[in-house]
């Protein structure tokens, strides 16, 4: 229970300060340290980031920094997108979905990474909502919200701040609205089709992801978008070669 507690507030700081990323830490934490099984993870996982993304989201909402339109737009897409990835999650074995997983994180940290010094991640301010665009986007964010738990806030920022061009800081505050309603969609819908839920270490683990990303707005106004943007690529690449290791390695899952 103390490595949910750690975890969560890690999770809850990620969400906080980076927009997302606290599902990338959040199933294997409960894979590895907890010791919950694929499936449940998943399910314990949208719990968790759900609750420190709703904390996170009035904190930024607060500030003024969401971009409510795009948000709307994401969030109805990505909604209805989670319950095609739920069903996939019944089909799939764990071992596959940890590598689906890993394999997506790569690529969201290679765009953030290679942008994050650009002008367009620099930039400020909330550009037009585009339906057609956003629309397509949030179906696709969703679906992978469903299949493997995550609030798919890896993939929000940089599609919002490297595709969209939106400024990095809102970009940030737009995901954290966005990861909030699209985790508590996923969530919903794996406890419909019969999912188990860990309610002690989700009390725990999620709890401390309140904490964790009610704070993280305050500490991302210290540090550059540069450095914040880099450190998320850095910290998705980490997670996700850890997670490969451990499942090429044979690690009960």
């Amino acid at each position: 229970m103390i490595s949910a507690l750690g975890f969560g507030l890690v999770i809850g700081l990620a969400v906080g300060m980076v927009g997302g990323g606290g599902a990338v830490l959040a199933v294997p934490a409960l894979v590895y340290a907890v010791g919950l099984g694929v499936h449940e993870a998943t399910t314990v996982s949208l719990a968790v980031v759900s609750l420190g993304a709703t904390t996170g989201a009035v904190g930024q909402a607060r500030r003024g920094a969401v971009c409510w339109a795009s948000a709307g737009w994401f969030a109805l897409a990505a909604a209805l997108g989670s319950i095609i990835g739920t069903l996939a999650n019944r089909a799939l074995g764990g071992e596959v979905l940890l590598l689906v997983f890993s394999g997506v994180m790569l690529l969201a940290a290679r765009a953030t990474w290679t942008r994050a010094g650009s002008a367009i991640a620099k930039g400020q301010g909330c550009p037009q909502a585009r339906a057609g665009v956003l629309v397509p986007i949030g179906l696709g964010v969703g679906a992978l919200t469903g299949l493997v738990g995550v609030g798919g806030g890896f993939l929000v920022v940089p599609t919002l701040a490297i595709g969209l061009s939106f400024g990095m800081r809102e970009a940030m505050a737009t995901s954290i609205v966005i990861i909030a309603v699209v985790s508590l969609c996923g969530l919903i819908a794996h406890l419909a089709v019969g999912s188990s839920l860990d309610v002690p270490v989700t009390l725990a683990m999620g709890g401390a992801a309140m904490a964790g990303a009610y704070v993280g707005p305050a500490l991302a106004d210290r540090v550059s978008t540069e450095a914040l943007a880099r450190g998320f690529a850095l910290l998705v690449v980490l997670v996700a070669l850890g997670v490969v290791g451990a499942t090429v390695a044979g690690v009960s899952v």
